[in-house]
This record gives structure tokens, C-alpha cells and sequence, in this order.
């Protein structure tokens, strides 16, 4: 099972590789709004935003979160490191229900890009 530290670590990568992305990917990415990860097995959400095309983690908490983001992913944390390393597409997990990703539908179609 993967650790808050692996956890945080994949997401300040995943930041990192939006922040670097061109073309449709850094367009998609490009929003400003609220985020929150729920990692499920270690029962703790990462806040913050998703804003300029990086994921700034404004805060960690135990449990669910506390307010409704814009933007919400949820995953073990296994699946996060797993995605973020580029060994579990993100499309399929979140098809099967591995991943569960919520937002606004105008949102979710500009996310699409990042699929």
C-alpha cells in the first residue's frame, strides 16, 4: 500500500508533468478550480487547486472531503502512484470504476483531452 508521502510525491509529479504538457493536454489543464484526491485505503484527501496547469496541495486531512471541490478524483493510493508512473491508464481505471473522477460537465469535457 502505498504512503501519504508516495502519494503526495506522485501528485507534485503529476503537477509537474501538466505544468510541462503542450497543446491540448496543457489547454485542458489550464483551469482554475477547486480539487480534492481521496485516497481510500489511507482514508486522508489532498485539497487544493487545480489552477495554470499545476496542482497546488493546499492541505491534507483524514477522511472524506471536507467541502465539495470542483474537481474530484478518488483512488487507492496504489492506483494514484500506479498512474502517475504510467503503469495504469487512466482512461480504463476510471471505465472500470477504479478511479472515479467528478466534476461539472463543462469541465469534464475539457478534462476528456487529458484521457
Amino acid at each position: 500500500m502505498a504512503t501519504l508521502e508516495e502519494c503526495r510525491a506522485a501528485l507534485d509529479k503529476l503537477s509537474d508533468n501538466l505544468a510541462g504538457a503542450g497543446g491540448d493536454v496543457r489547454s485542458a489543464a489550464a483551469l482554475d478550480r477547486s480539487m480534492s484526491c481521496r485516497i481510500t485505503d489511507l482514508d486522508i484527501t489532498f485539497g487544493g487547486r487545480l489552477q495554470d496547469g499545476r496542482i497546488e496541495v493546499a492541505e491534507v486531512y483524514d477522511g472524506p472531503p471536507r467541502e465539495k471541490a470542483q474537481i474530484r478524483l478518488t483512488m487507492t493510493g496504489d492506483d494514484l502512484v500506479a498512474m502517475v508512473d504510467g503503469e495504469l491508464n487512466f482512461a480504463k481505471a476510471w471505465a472500470s470504476g477504479r478511479v472515479k473522477l467528478e466534476a461539472g460537465f463543462r469541465d469534464l469535457l475539457r478534462l476528456r483531452s487529458l484521457l
